[in-house]
């Protein structure tokens, strides 16, 4: 019998640094992204999830190699300046694979909230997530469907939350099949 692919599932921050905060609703994408991770996982069918909650940064890649995935999905969602807008995907310039799963994403992503495509993003082994991207094993991606600082923009994720899990199951399933 074959074993399902596993994806980590990585919720994005923690709870006592808890990453970007709606000012108006206070909600903070480490909330937002833990809830939506489990309906995520009961939305795949044919690929394993297992949900990895940050301890230190540092060790973050370490802690998701030992789990052995097959994908890593990195959930965030933006902040800038309240009035910025759209949707992306940063993914590790030298990784084939990470591209492809970033581009496949995006795709899901933006399908599903209709809000700006702000394309997909390389990074370094540096900072803006490029250490995360650079040393874990597997192919990994940040997603950042949406500026939670923006009202209208986190209101769009709200009222598409089924689409949002959708284009997340569909993007794991679909390039699950690809390995």
């Amino acid at each position: 019998m074959n074993k399902k692919p596993l994806c980590a599932l990585v919720i994005g921050h923690s709870q006592q640094s808890p990453g970007a905060v709606n000012k108006d609703s206070g909600l903070t994408e480490f909330s937002f992204n833990e809830s939506l991770s489990i309906d995520i996982m009961a939305a795949v069918k044919n690929v394993d999830i297992i949900r990895v909650y940050r301890h230190q940064y540092r060790h973050l890649p370490e802690q998701i190699n030992r789990l052995n995935p097959d994908l890593i999905i990195s959930l965030h969602a933006n902040a800038f300046n309240t009035q910025a807008t759209g949707t992306e995907v940063l993914h590790y310039r030298h990784s084939t694979k990470g591209i492809a799963l970033a581009q496949a994403l995006q795709t899901n992503l933006v399908n599903a909230l209709k809000l700006p495509d702000r394309g997909i993003k390389s990074r370094n082994r540096g900072g803006g997530g490029g250490y995360l991207l650079r040393y874990t094993h597997a192919p990994c991606v940040i997603a950042e469907p949406f500026f939670i600082d923006n009202n209208a923009d986190l209101q769009t994720a709200r009222t598409h939350i089924d689409q949002l899990v959708k284009a997340y199951a569909d993007t794991i399933e679909q390039y699950a099949k690809t390995l």
